[in-house]
């Protein structure tokens, strides 16, 4: 297969939405390659604690939920495996280092990095380690992936703070690709259309050719990003750390908008519907704009830093905050619908499904949230 057909056959297996989140599964961080963090599933009007699991430290990354199990890691350097009914612990998995990085479930395989420079493939039933790889500095992006070309099997992309973007086979670990940039990679490689684009500590946009690796373009972003973008298309939304939320176009390689309000950070990652971008701020609100251009929609303040990743659900947005509160938030108006308080900061994101939110919290507790019995 020539490289032209093996474009064109990435763009009809529908990369944006391959592996999607659907209303019973939330296989990786922000649902989907695109990471559009938008889920297909229904939420009760009010939804009840139906479970609580206790780990070792504070958890900052989000849960995959993937045939009824719940996948997350934790600053106690394990990566455990939940049941979604009762939050049993069906496995542990011991990395070494940290997790702050998000699962992603593929194939019956769970990939998943540590602040220990590792990268690991476990086997999602048993948690049996499959295969490894040894960065040259920690792992705090969460892994994405690429249906397989010129007849291979599936590609996995993570990024790290050894500057680099990976990619792996996903069934054995080769090394495909290194793309190098100039600073840490924090943030996930958002993928569409046969690209990734991602940002870093260099302050710049990477446009990437997820088959080849090869650079595509660099758009300056005006200050370093942390955060994770989300692709629609062409377009990619993404925020950084000197107070703006971009649009950036990476087909033609320039920025169409930026929001800016108040002189705080997003560290959050946008979630992306058909007509607007939902994402957190440190200025302790959640920020929703019109995604055609950028003008201020709503805004619903917290009483925390909002670093947690906004999820939308039907027509409710799901999000946390640092001031140990998990929020219900109209979409429609930016109305309060429900909150509970966890009584710690919530830098985790949502993962959700239907009829259930799962998400970790400081106080070292993951929490699962459902319809009431």
């Amino acid at each position: 297969m020539n490289r032209l057909l093996a474009c064109l056959l990435l763009l009809a297996c529908g990369l944006d939405r391959v592996h999607a989140a659907t209303a019973t599964s939330w296989p990786m961080f922000r649902g989907d390659p695109a990471q559009s963090g938008v889920s297909p599933a229904r939420l009760p009007d009010k939804p009840v604690l139906k479970w609580r699991f206790k780990t070792g430290g504070p958890v900052s990354a989000t849960a995959a939920i993937v045939d009824g199990a719940v996948f997350i890691g934790s600053a106690d350097s394990n990566v455990v495996c939940l049941s979604l009914a009762d939050g049993t612990r069906a496995w542990s998995f011991q990395t070494g280092g940290a997790v702050e990085a998000s699962p992603l479930v593929l194939d019956g395989r769970v990939y998943i990095g540590d602040t220990l420079t590792n990268f690991f493939a476990l086997d999602a039933k048993t948690g049996t380690k499959v295969w490894s790889r040894g960065f040259d500095d920690k792992i705090k992006s969460s892994a994405n992936w690429i249906p397989g070309t010129n007849g291979g099997g599936a590609q996995v992309l993570v990024g790290g703070y050894d500057f680099r973007l990976h990619s792996f086979e996903a069934g054995t670990g080769k090394s495909n690709w290194v793309y190098e940039t100039g600073n840490y990679i924090n943030g996930s490689p958002a993928i569409s259309r046969g690209r990734t684009a991602f940002g870093g500590c260099d302050a710049i946009v990477h446009v990437v050719d997820v088959v080849s690796g090869r650079k595509q373009r660099e758009i300056e972003a005006g200050a370093y990003i942390a955060a994770s973008g989300a692709m629609e298309g062409n377009l990619l939304f993404v925020g950084h750390y000197e107070n703006e939320l971009l649009c950036v176009d990476v087909e033609e390689g320039r920025i169409l908008w930026k929001y800016r309000d108040r002189a705080f950070p997003f560290m959050s990652s946008p979630a992306v519907t058909a007509d607007r971008v939902l994402v957190g701020s440190r200025d302790k609100r959640l920020h929703c704009v019109n995604r055609a251009d950028g003008k201020a929609v709503w805004t619903f303040q917290t009483r925390g830093k909002v670093e947690s990743s906004p999820v939308v659900a039907d027509d409710r947005v799901v999000v946390g905050s640092d001031d140990g509160r998990l929020y219900l938030v109209s979409l429609a108006d930016g109305t309060e619908r429900w909150t509970y308080d966890l009584g710690q900061p919530v830098q985790s994101s949502p993962a959700v499904v239907d009829g259930h939110v799962v998400i970790g919290c400081d106080d070292g507790h993951v929490y699962c949230f459902g319809a009431p019995r």
